[in-house]
C-alpha cells in the first residue's frame, strides 16, 4: 500500500479507479494532511459487488470448522500488529495512544475470534408434525455492505465483518472518509489469513458511494453504525429493496448516581462516560443525574480529578489521556454547544476551551467540560454533541429519575451507580436503553449484544443475536406419510 496513496481494496488486491476522485484525510492532532485516498466510482463499485458475488459463493460453500480457522487466524495476525495498527488508529482519529494500544485493536480482534469460534455452532432445529417432521436451516443472507464510523474505524471494521463472514457471508464494507486506513489494513491481513478474495471488500468515498450500495439490488444487508439522521436515509434508502438492516446509532444516555453509590467509583464511571476517547462514543452518559445528598461530595471529587488526572497533549505520548477531536468542522460544532450551554443559563463549572498543546499547536483539542445547574430541556442535555461536554443534574427520587432519564427520542445506554442491589435492577429494568451498566460504564465485550431502543438503532452488532442477524431461517417440512389430497 502507498504510503500518501490509499485505494479501494478490491478481490484480493488494491485496485486503480479511472474515475479519479480523491480526498485527503488529516490527522486531527495536527491539522496535517497525511494521505490521500481514491473515491469509488460507479464501475469500480460494480466490481466490487460483482467479486462480492464470487467471493460469497466460494466462501459460504467452506464448511464451518474451516471458516473458524480462518478467522481465528486473522484474529492472531492482528494480535501481532496490535501496536503498527494502533498508531495508525492514533494518527487518523486523534484518540490517545494508550486507549488505542489496550482496546482498539484488541477488541477488533476478539470480535473476529469469538465469531469465529460460534461458526461451527450455528444449529437448526427438528420437530415433529404426526409422522412427518420439518427442520430449519440458518443461511447466510449473501452480499453485505458495511458502513463505518469515524470513532473506532478498525473495530467496527472487525465487528462487522466477524459477524457477516462467520455465519458464510461476504461484505463489501465503506469506512468513514476521516478514518479509511483501519478497514484497508484488516482487508489485506483477512487475504494473508486465508480468507477467499472478494469475501471482503473495502470501498472509499463519502455518501454518494454509501446511497449506491445501499440501493443496489445485489446487496441484501446493510449495517451502519453512525449518527440517526444518517441512519433514517440509510434505512429509507434500504427499504427499496427491501434489505435487512442493522441500526447501531446515536444516544444521549442518562447515568444515574444514587445517594448510596460509592462516589469514587461513580466519578470514574461519569469520567469515562463523558471524556473517554474524547468524548466522541455513541454509548456515553452525557447526562450525569446526581442524587442532590451526595451532589457536594460528587462534584468536589469530579473537579478535582478532572483538573488533576486529564492530560491533554500529542495523541501518540504515552501520557496522554484526552486526544483531539476529529476535524476542524466538528471542534466548531462542539465549541457552538459550550457557547449555547452558557447561554440557557447552565454553569461552566469546568473546561470549556479550545486548547493547544505543545507540539500540537493546530490540533483539534478540547479540554474537559463540565456544565452544572442544568435542566432538561437545554439543548446540551437533549442533544448528541460527541465531544467531552458533561452536562450534570440533580434529582430527588427514584420514580422522577427515571421519568427523566427516559424523557428522549434516544435510547442506546444508560448506566446506575449505587449499592441497594435490589434498587439497581428495579430501576434498571424501567430504563429505556439498550446497553445498560450496574456499577460500571462503556465496558461492551463483544459477547454482549449492542444496539439501541428507539431511535438509536435496529438490532444488536456482537453476541449471538448478531451473528443470527447475518442468517435466514429456511424450513423444511418432510412428508414420511403417503401424500394424500382432494384432487
Amino acid at each position: 500500500m502507498s504510503s500518501t496513496l490509499l485505494k479501494n481494496f478490491i478481490h484480493g488486491r488494491y485496485v486503480d479507479d479511472s474515475n479519479h476522485e480523491y480526498f485527503d484525510v488529516i490527522n486531527p492532532g495536527t491539522g496535517k494532511v497525511i494521505y490521500t485516498v481514491e473515491s469509488a466510482g460507479e464501475s469500480l463499485l460494480e466490481d466490487a459487488v460483482e467479486s462480492a458475488q464470487r467471493g460469497f459463493e466460494v466462501w459460504s460453500q467452506t464448511p464451518a470448522i474451516e471458516r473458524a480457522r480462518v478467522l481465528q487466524r486473522a484474529a492472531t495476525i492482528l494480535r501481532e500488529r496490535n501496536d503498527e495498527l494502533a498508531k495508525l488508529e492514533v494518527l487518523d482519529t486523534g484518540k490517545p495512544w494508550q486507549e488505542a494500544v489496550e482496546v482498539d485493536v484488541q477488541t477488533g480482534s476478539d470480535a473476529i475470534e469469538y465469531f469465529g469460534n460460534l461458526c461451527p455452532s450455528m444449529m437448526g432445529e427438528q420437530q415433529s408434525v404426526g409422522n412427518d417432521f420439518f427442520y430449519t436451516r440458518h443461511e447466510p443472507l449473501g452480499v453485505c455492505f458495511g458502513i463505518g464510523a469515524w470513532n473506532y474505524p478498525l473495530q467496527i471494521a472487525c465487528w462487522k465483518a466477524a459477524a457477516a463472514l462467520a455465519a458464510g457471508n461476504s461484505m463489501i464494507f465503506k469506512p468513514s472518509e476521516e478514518t479509511p486506513r483501519g478497514a484497508a489494513m484488516l482487508a489485506e491481513i483477512f487475504i494473508e489469513a486465508g480468507v477467499p478474495e472478494g469475501v471482503f471488500n473495502v470501498v472509499h468515498g463519502d455518501g454518494v458511494v454509501g446511497n449506491y450500495l445501499v440501493q443496489h439490488p445485489s446487496i441484501a444487508k446493510v449495517s451502519l453504525t453512525g449518527e440517526v439522521g444518517t441512519g433514517k436515509k440509510v434505512m429509507a434508502a434500504a427499504a427499496g429493496t427491501l434489505k435487512n438492516v442493522t441500526m447501531e446509532l446515536g444516544g444521549k444516555s442518562p447515568l444515574i448516581v444514587f445517594d448510596d453509590a460509592d462516589i469514587d467509583e461513580a466519578v470514574t464511571g461519569a469520567m469515562m462516560g463523558n471524556f473517554y476517547t474524547q468524548g466522541e462514543v455513541c454509548t456515553n452518559g452525557t447526562r450525569v443525574f446526581v442524587h442532590k445528598d451526595c451532589y457536594d461530595t460528587f462534584m468536589e471529587r469530579l473537579l478535582e480529578r478532572t483538573k488533576n488526572n486529564i492530560v491533554v497533549g500529542d495523541p501518540m505520548e504515552p501520557e496522554t489521556n484526552l486526544g483531539a477531536l476529529i476535524s476542524e468542522n466538528h471542534l466548531h460544532k462542539v465549541m457552538a454547544y459550550i457557547e449555547l450551554g452558557k447561554e440557557q443559563g447552565a454553569t461552566l463549572a469546568f473546561g470549556g476551551e479550545r486548547l493547544t498543546p505543545a507540539g500540537c499547536e493546530n490540533g483539534y483539542f478540547i479540554g474537559p467540560t463540565i456544565f452544572t445547574d442544568c435542566t432538561d430541556d437545554m439543548r446540551i442535555t437533549r442533544e448528541e454533541i460527541f465531544g467531552p461536554v458533561m452536562s450534570v443534574l440533580t434529582f430527588e427520587t427514584e420514580e422522577e429519575v427515571i421519568q427523566r432519564a427516559n424523557n428522549t427520542d434516544y435510547g442506546l445506554a444508560a448506566g446506575i451507580f449505587c449499592q441497594d442491589l435490589r434498587r439497581a435492577h428495579r430501576v434498571i429494568a424501567q430504563l429505556e436503553a439498550g446497553i445498560c451498566w450496574i456499577n460500571a460504564y462503556a465496558n461492551s465485550p463483544v459477547e454482549m449484544p449492542v444496539g439501541g431502543y428507539k431511535q438509536s438503532g435496529i438490532g444488536r452488532e456482537n453476541g449471538v443475536e448478531a451473528l443470527k442477524s447475518y442468517t435466514q431461517t429456511k424450513s423444511i417440512y418432510v412428508g414420511m406419510d403417503k401424500l394424500e389430497g382432494p384432487f
